[in-house]
């Protein structure tokens, strides 16, 4: 697993496209298309196609408004891929939120990037374009 994290804008897709030459029905973009849609890339067996997964912090905040657990949903959507890039937005580098389920939501997605990168076998910071592998 590959984890591709920066801020809101900062060319994360378009950098993850160029350097791994991949694109089109590989990529899977959480903050337009509805979870139904990533049946298509999987059989619920493991699958070594190289998938890319774009805002998974979206997806986080998706689950968490349905008052749903977003950790099981996403253990069961990496479980199914051997191959996969995941891109999220750093979400913790601001100013804390007044409103408290925007609290709980960067909470949530702060302890589950660092999960990720925990298990990931790169992560690269992009900023302005630019990537810088983190680990």
């Amino acid at each position: 697993m590959i984890l591709v994290i920066g801020g809101y804008a900062q060319g994360k897709l378009e950098y993850v496209k160029e350097k791994y030459q991949t694109g089109g029905d590989d990529i899977f973009d959480f903050e337009v298309e509805d979870i139904a849609e990533l049946e298509r890339y999987s059989d619920g067996l493991f699958s070594d196609r190289q998938i890319i997964l774009n805002n998974i912090n979206s997806l986080i905040k998706k689950e968490l408004d349905d008052g749903k657990d977003p950790e099981e949903l996403l253990g069961n959507i990496l479980s199914k891929f051997n191959n996969v890039i995941i891109i999220t937005d750093e979400v913790g580098n601001g100013i804390v939120p007044i409103d408290k389920n925007e609290r709980i939501y960067r909470e949530k997605t702060g302890r589950f990037q660092c999960m990720l990168a925990q298990n990931a076998d790169e992560v690269i910071r992009v900023t302005c374009g630019v990537g810088q592998r983190i680990k």
